[in-house]
């Protein structure tokens, strides 16, 4: 039996451009690397791309005017309703400021305690040491000011409130409150900002009587002027870029998996599967933030990726079963349920406190974990071993 099981690395690649042919670079990477640190490619190996740099190869970007343009040409009136953003100078400040060039007015609704991912507005403690019930109280800036006074997020020490009412020049009110359909108390064209409740947000105001209502799915869901965009997810998942730009989530990646795949295939003789990955779908204890603020962990993948994981818990066995036998036989026995395990572990007792989650949101966040966010270098993970068991 092999004494090693799943192995991840990074893998160090150079600087990707506008342009660059990322399937031969990316390919290459993965077989120099191989060869400069002497490990061997295998069949059912993972290669793992970050969706930064596909976006970057793809020049998927967009400037705020262009944001503010689409904007404008969907709310020709001039004011609208932005609901449920998220608390990220990284991730919203640059979406807030191409929303605010193309609108007159705007009423920002922020849910509170803390955004959809768990970026803390205030300490949920002090709620209920002045009696707020946040599903029920809704709160204009000063109501809430009046209550909470500055609010601080805990690690980049910003006033969110103060902040995001700067970057729209003087055109934006604050309002705060849970429910979607309070902004219908201020303007009936709403543009939904959450990521992954958009859908219920969008149903729930227009059947409470909103004129328009649009998601940033469907801002830059189609070029404007020459921009980058993305069909499916317009403005989720963008990234600021530079001062006057961001860069969107990646196209046709799809497309990118496949083609990747098989040039592998091509180089090495294996069969190797191959993922996009953007943010990882974990939740830090301390923080309480989750870091998926992208509209999916992976957006392509090759087709053994798809599915969860069929696995026994071995802990239930060995506490449950194998009592009496010595370690040697033990194993043996392990190693016999394993290569006789049902196709459908679904409901049996021998997979309880195996992980249900798909294998693209294990991994993709197994590759965000190994690649961080920093100053790694390492936009390309390698994972082997992963569909090894005890018995292989």
């Amino acid at each position: 039996m092999r004494a090693v099981g799943t192995v991840t690395r990074g893998i160090r690649a150079p600087i990707i451009k506008q342009g660059d042919d990322l399937v031969e670079i990316v390919a290459k990477t993965i077989v120099d690397a191989a060869e400069s640190e002497g490990f061997s490619l295998n069949d059912r190996d993972i290669i793992g791309v970050t969706e930064a740099v596909v976006a970057r190869s793809q020049g998927n970007y967009a400037t705020l005017s262009q944001i503010s343009t689409d904007v404008r040409s969907k709310f020709p009136g001039g004011e609208v309703g932005l609901v449920f953003p998220i608390l990220s100078r990284n991730r919203f400040s640059q979406i807030l400021r191409g929303i605010a060039g193309g609108v007159d007015k705007m009423y920002i609704q922020l849910s509170y305690p803390a955004d959809e991912v768990g970026n803390p507005l205030i300490d949920i403690d002090l709620l209920d040491e002045k009696g707020v019930d946040p599903f029920v109280d809704k709160f204009t800036e000063d109501e809430f000011r009046a209550l909470f006074g500055k609010v601080l997020h805990p690690f980049t020490g910003v006033d969110y409130i103060e902040y995001y009412k700067d970057l729209c020049d003087g055109k934006a009110e604050i309002i705060l409150a849970n429910d979607p359909r309070y902004i219908l108390n201020f303007t009936k064209n709403v543009i939904t900002a959450d990521i992954h409740s958009r859908t219920r947000s969008k149903r729930r105001l227009l059947a409470a009587g909103a004129e328009k209502v649009i998601g940033l799915d469907e801002i830059l869901n189609c070029p404007i002027d020459g921009s980058g965009y993305h069909p499916d997810y317009g403005l989720l998942g963008s990234n600021l870029a530079t001062e006057d730009s961001v860069k969107l989530f990646p196209r046709d990646t799809q497309v990118f998996v496949d083609a990747l795949c098989e040039r592998l295939c091509e180089l090495t003789g294996k069969s190797i599967e191959v993922l996009v990955y953007g943010d990882g779908a974990f939740k830090d204890p301390i923080g309480g933030i989750w870091e998926l603020a992208d509209p999916v962990v992976s957006p392509a993948f090759t087709e053994g990726l798809t599915g969860r994981p069929n696995e026994l818990k071995l802990k239930y066995i060995a506490d449950n079963q194998l009592n009496g036998l010595s370690s040697q036989d033990a194993g043996e026995a392990i190693k016999d349920l394993i290569k006789n395990k049902k196709m459908d572990m679904v409901n049996d007792m021998a997979s309880q406190g195996t992980t249900p989650r798909r294998l693209t949101d294990l991994l993709g966040s197994l590759c965000d974990l190994t690649s961080g966010s920093g100053d790694k270098g390492t936009p390309i993970i390698l994972i082997q071993g992963y569909f090894d068991t005890y018995a292989d």
